[in-house]
């Protein structure tokens, strides 16, 4: 029987493999598990449920408000809002937990179930596995009378989050005009709200969901729209979300992109410069470009490499107390203010950074060079031998003396199929084809001799 939850939650297609009655089940779970230390001491625990507005969302934050009553839980229902508002909601009214229901960046037939700890941490495997266990079980506490839940609207959510954002600036955004893209998402209410209240002048696109179009040609998975938005406006910047805005990409005033990596860049300097980069230390994935890398060493600043995923990059960052950490894919953790990625509080410090400086975003941007980086699937491989073997490791090695300092060599093989990884950086873009795709031969090779054994 495969695990129930996945890398971040449990996702699925709704009314698929994501059912109410899966929601219901998966609710009274996490309502024994989470609530467990309150119902001992006969205390009813407290919940906060938000949602994307994906028109699934709805029967599955019904189902799964009813689960959580039904086990003894009052429940605190945000509607409408991103996940990283849920985080910080369950801390900033102290509730026992909190379930976000979104499918973050997929399309809109897809939903999933994420659960908050107390204090809006995301749930170790250990803890999800104790839920799973429970769900498929069939022991439920089935409280009576005044001991069920009650389930009321959570009418000031989205200002205490609002709220919480701008007092997090270093910097208001007067002057500036900013292009918002809410990809018809979670954040198309607060997101635009908290950049206005900054004083910036906000374009707002991918702000009009209407249940189905999340995700659809607009956000971080689509730039183009709000590039073409920044250009025809004269905008300083485009700031880009994904559905349940845990993530933040941008544009600067030539319409360029600006990837998560350079925008942690951008932030790892500045928070330097005002002393507040703990140790000196970026928290980043293996997948993060070689020139963040460069840049930050060069202004004596340090990465702590995790593998891919933000759950390792914030275990990283709880193990060693880091203040910022993140992925290239526009998931960025400031852990003075947030327990998870948000994507409306980056963008919000990545705007302050230009109106505090002056300097354009690109200007800002520029203080780190993208290397080119070439990534090449090699399918049907024996990914556990393959990785491993001692001619392909005298060519990795050879491979990475002949780039030096300015390239680098990835072998990752896949979690779930027979595929192995190989991703290349050099200094130009010629070299870094040419190393993959010798290296990826490489790993064929490796394969063949394997087989021969």
């Amino acid at each position: 029987m495969s695990r129930l939850f996945g890398t971040d939650g449990v996702r699925g297609l709704a009314n698929g493999t994501l059912t109410a009655e899966l929601a219901l089940g998966l609710a009274q779970a996490a309502a024994q598990v989470l609530g467990h230390d309150r119902t001992e001491h006969g205390v009813r625990p407290r919940a906060v449920l938000a949602r994307d507005p994906r028109v699934s969302g709805e029967f599955i934050a019904a189902a799964t408000a009813a689960g959580l009553a039904s086990e003894g839980v009052d429940v605190y229902d945000a509607g409408v809002l991103p996940t990283p508002a849920a985080a910080f909601l369950v801390a900033d009214i102290d509730a026992d937990f909190g379930v976000m229901i979104s499918a973050s960046h997929n399309p809109a037939p897809d939903n999933g179930i994420k659960f908050f700890a107390r204090g809006g941490q995301k749930l170790p495997d250990a803890v999800e596995d104790e839920i799973e266990a429970v769900f498929r079980g069939a022991d439920r506490r089935r409280p009576t009378g005044a001991d069920v839940g009650r389930i009321q609207r959570f009418a000031d959510a989205e200002d205490r989050y609002v709220l919480h954002l701008l007092a997090t600036l270093p910097a208001r955004l007067d002057g500036l005009t900013v292009v918002v893209d809410c990809a018809n998402g979670a954040a198309s209410g607060c997101s635009p709200q908290a950049f206005a209240d900054a004083g910036a002048r906000v374009i707002v696109i991918g702000a009009d969901p209407d249940g189905i179009n999340i995700n659809d040609g607009v956000g971080s998975t689509h730039l183009d729209a709000l590039s073409a938005a920044v250009l025809a406006h004269g905008a300083d910047l485009g700031i880009a979300h994904d559905g349940d805005a845990d993530r933040c990409l941008a544009v600067d005033e030539r319409g360029e992109t600006v990837d998560g990596d350079q925008i942690m860049a951008i932030l790892a300097l500045a928070l330097k410069r005002r002393e507040s980069l703990r140790d000196d230390v970026l928290v980043a994935t293996v997948m993060s470009n070689l020139g963040l890398k460069l840049a930050l060493r060069d202004a004596g600043i340090r990465i702590e490499e995790t593998g891919v995923g933000d759950r390792y990059v914030l275990e990283r960052m709880r193990e060693g107390g880091y203040s910022l950490g993140g992925e290239q894919s526009g998931h960025v953790i400031f852990a003075d203010h947030a327990t998870t990625g948000d994507g409306v509080l980056t963008g919000l410090q990545l705007a302050a950074q230009v109106a505090a400086t002056g300097r354009p975003l690109s200007a800002l941007a520029a203080q780190m060079t993208r290397l080119p980086q070439v990534l090449i699937n090699v399918k049907g491989v024996d990914k556990s031998r393959a990785a491993t073997h001692a001619e392909l490791l005298a060519v990795i090695a050879a491979t990475e003396q002949r780039l030096g300092e300015t390239g680098r060599v990835l072998l990752r093989p896949s979690g779930t199929e027979p595929v192995v990884r190989v991703m290349v950086e050099a200094a130009d873009m010629d070299t870094a084809r040419t190393e993959a795709e010798s290296l990826a031969q490489a790993v064929r090779d490796s394969v063949a001799l394997v087989e021969k054994v």
